[in-house]
C-alpha cells in the first residue's frame, strides 16, 4: 500500500490530535482524505491548514455514536469520493477517572466515545470492504489499555476493549482480504493528554507521532503499531510483572 494508491483514506476523529496530524500527513503525500469529526469548524480549519493539499480533503462531520449517521457517512464516501482503501478509526476522548472521585457517567461517556464509535464505524465500513475483499482497518487504542494506570480506570478500560476487539477481528478476517491493524500510542501531546494530572514519560510531539503512524500504515507490515517504542516496551515489560512489583513501581513512576 502506498499513499498515492487508488482509494480514499477515511480518518475519524480528524478534528484534533493524532487524527488531525495524520490527515495532514496523508494530504501532504497526495492522498484523497475523508475526515470525520463532530464539529465542522475543526474540519474546515484542517482543510485551510493543509493549504494547496487541502483540495484533496473532504469534510464529513458526523456524530459516530449515531449508527445511522455513521452508515450514511460511509455510504456518502463510497458514492461521492470513491472506494475506501484505509479506515483509521481514531475518534475518541479522554476523561480522568480518579478513584477518589469515581463517576459511572464518566465511564459511560468514555465507552460511548472510544468503543462504540469504533464499533459503529466497523459496522458501516466492513461490509463494503468485505464485498471488495480488499482494504485496511486501523483501530486506535492506547498503551494505557495494557495495564491499569492512575486516574485512567475508565479510559484504560475502553482502550483495553479496543485492543481485544482488534485482536479478535484480526483472527476473524485473516482470510478475507482485509488487513486489521492495532494502533497503540503512548503519551502524545494533544489537548486530551493535557488533562492528565500526572507526569507522562516519553511524551511525544503529535507531528512526530503522525509521521511514525503514517510510515507504519503505508509499510503494510505487522499487526501492532506502537510509539514511542521505548515506552511501549516498558509497558509490555510491566504486563509481565506480578502485582507485588507492578503497583509500587508504577506508583513511583507516576508520582508528581
Amino acid at each position: 500500500m502506498t499513499a498515492g494508491g487508488n482509494g480514499v483514506v477515511w480518518i475519524t476523529g480528524a478534528g484534533s490530535g493524532i487524527g488531525r496530524a495524520l490527515a495532514l500527513r496523508y494530504l501532504r503525500a497526495g492522498a484523497v482524505v475523508a475526515g470525520t469529526a463532530r464539529r465542522i469548524d475543526t474540519l474546515e480549519s484542517l482543510k485551510a491548514e493543509a493549504g494547496q493539499a487541502g483540495s484533496q480533503f473532504n469534510a464529513l462531520p458526523a456524530d459516530l455514536i449515531d449508527l445511522a449517521a455513521t452508515r450514511a457517512t460511509v455510504a456518502r464516501i463510497e458514492a461521492e469520493l470513491g472506494p475506501i482503501r484505509l479506515a483509521v478509526l481514531n475518534a475518541g476522548t479522554h476523561l480522568p477517572t480518579p478513584g477518589r472521585s469515581f463517576r459511572a457517567e464518566a465511564v459511560r461517556q468514555l465507552l460511548d466515545a472510544n468503543v462504540m464509535t469504533v464499533a459503529n464505524a466497523l459496522d458501516a465500513v466492513l461490509p463494503v470492504l468485505l464485498a471488495r475483499r480488499t482494504g485496511m482497518v486501523a483501530i486506535n487504542a492506547s498503551l494505557a489499555g495494557y495495564r491499569g494506570l492512575p486516574s485512567a480506570a475508565g479510559y484504560g478500560a475502553s482502550k483495553a476493549a479496543l485492543i481485544n476487539m482488534a485482536e479478535a477481528l484480526k483472527l476473524d478476517l485473516q482470510d478475507s482480504g482485509i488487513r486489521v491493524r492495532l494502533i497503540a500510542p503512548g503519551f502524545v501531546k494533544t489537548p486530551l493528554t493535557d488533562r492528565n494530572p500526572f507526569p507522562m514519560p516519553f511524551l511525544m510531539p503529535v507531528d512526530a507521532a503522525a509521521e511514525r503512524l503514517w510510515q507504519a500504515l503505508e509499510s503494510g507490515s505487522g499487526f501492532e503499531i506502537v510509539f514511542p517504542r521505548r515506552f511501549a516496551w516498558l509497558l509490555k515489560l510491566l504486563r509481565l510483572l506480578p502485582y507485588r512489583i507492578y503497583f509500587p513501581l508504577v506508583s513511583r513512576m507516576t508520582r508528581s
